[in-house]
């Protein structure tokens, strides 16, 4: 039953049965956006890696730098996204960001040397910071406010559409490409997603209540978020969703190489790799349905510390199918989780007010490692090889789990 003071703010921004259908309209919404986003701003950039290699007459490792200049500077941005975001809701920044990535994607289809395309990938990474994930989830946040079960929902929903966006766009990019031509196939894709994701940002998001941009709503904000920062708890789940965050990205860029270095099959590996898109839309069904019954730091620490067994346990059984199939599943399981639980952590310690902003200064540094650590990774299977890169992943899934398991207890 809600308090007084949260049936105010309901009926002040809209109220019962028709706020409930405008919030379904907003998931609706972005769970397309995230989608093309997701698909055209990252996943595409693989079927194009090797067509603008050869066309810029550049390294393929000269080429994929761009994508990690991306993702870093989203990183970089993100704490300004999310005080935005609390500030002002997700309106304009994630309607100028659409234009921002269409835009981008269109410039992208036209670069002729190297330094074009770095500068095209910066452009894309402000975009990406202004309207992935950590925008679409303060949106939904904000706008179901106190109804945890609402938010719930909303943010599983999203995730499990969106969590098909590589398996959509990778194959439809190379369609395009086969069809047209990389440069050609820019072009479709900066229209898609330009004439989808500007108008569903600009006509279905709202803006912020007025209460919530009054200079004592913001400064209000700002105490919350000093005294966030400066206690234990904060820095636990910073160290949980960096180190978890960078565990997955290993294991996304090393799989497919790693299990053939097992002696599997390129088929093989590359199918198995394919199924983590899907364990991930399982592992967030089940940890949203745990959580009514577990606290959540719990369930994502038990889920990081089986990741952490199955890293262990690919050295030692994945030379076999048998091995390489359970090492994969299990690890595949904790894929998603933590895009669903941080923002359910988060909320339930700090509330919805300074959502945004404290899910900005995580992402950070959880994004940085996501797009350091698989360079690190590369570097260290050169050194020593792969075993130690499991290892290395192993000991890092321990670390997330050991520090959800304190953040517990705090």
């Amino acid at each position: 039953m809600s308090s007084p003071a949260e049936t105010a703010a309901l009926d002040q921004q809209g109220g019962g049965p028709p706020r409930s259908r405008h919030g379904r309209r907003v998931v609706a919404a972005l769970a397309v956006t995230q989608t093309i986003g997701y698909g055209v701003l990252y996943y595409a950039f693989s079927v194009f890696l090797v067509p603008m290699a050869h066309d810029l007459h550049a390294t393929n490792a000269q080429v994929a730098a761009a994508l990690t200049v991306s993702v870093l500077i989203t990183a970089v941005c993100a704490p300004l996204a999310g005080r935005w975001l609390d500030a002002h809701g997700g309106r304009a920044l994630m309607t100028l960001g659409s234009l921002l990535g269409a835009g981008a994607v269109l410039a992208w289809s036209q670069v002729s040397a190297l330094w074009q395309l770095y500068l095209v990938f910066a452009a894309i990474g402000i975009a990406c910071s202004m309207v992935l994930y950590e925008a679409a989830f303060a949106v939904i946040i904000a706008w179901y406010g106190a109804d945890a079960r609402g938010r719930a929902r909303g943010i599983l929903a999203l995730t499990i559409v969106a969590g098909f966006a590589s398996s959509i766009f990778i194959p439809l990019t190379g369609l395009l490409v086969d069809a047209y031509g990389w440069r050609q196939a820019l072009v479709v894709l900066g229209l898609v997603y330009g004439l989808a994701a500007i108008p569903l940002h600009a006509l279905v998001i709202r803006r912020r209540p007025a209460h919530a941009r009054t200079p004592e709503a913001a400064g209000e904000r700002a105490d919350l978020v000093r005294a966030a920062v400066r206690r234990r708890p904060f820095w636990l789940l910073v160290i949980a969703f960096t180190a978890s965050g960078g565990a997955v990205a290993v294991v996304a860029v090393v799989l497919v190489t790693y299990l053939i270095h097992l002696g599997h099959s390129p088929v093989l590996a590359a199918t198995l790799a394919g199924l983590l898109g899907v364990l991930s839309v399982t592992g967030r069904l089940v940890t949203t349905g745990l959580q009514t019954r577990l606290p959540a730091a719990l369930i994502a620490a038990a889920i990081y510390a089986l990741q952490g067994v199955a890293a262990l346990l690919l050295p030692v059984l994945g030379a076999s199918v048998a091995g390489a199939i359970g090492g994969v599943l299990l690890f595949g399981l904790g894929f998603g989780i933590g895009s669903i639980t941080l923002p359910h952590l988060l909320v339930q310690r700090y509330g919805t007010a300074a959502y945004a902003t404290l899910s900005g200064r995580i992402a950070l540094f959880s994004v940085a490692d996501k797009a350091l650590a698989p360079l690190g990774a590369v570097a260290l299977a050169q050194a020593v090889g792969y075993t130690w890169v499991m290892s290395a992943v192993a000991a890092v899934c321990v670390t997330a789990a050991l520090s959800l398991v304190a953040y517990h207890r705090v």
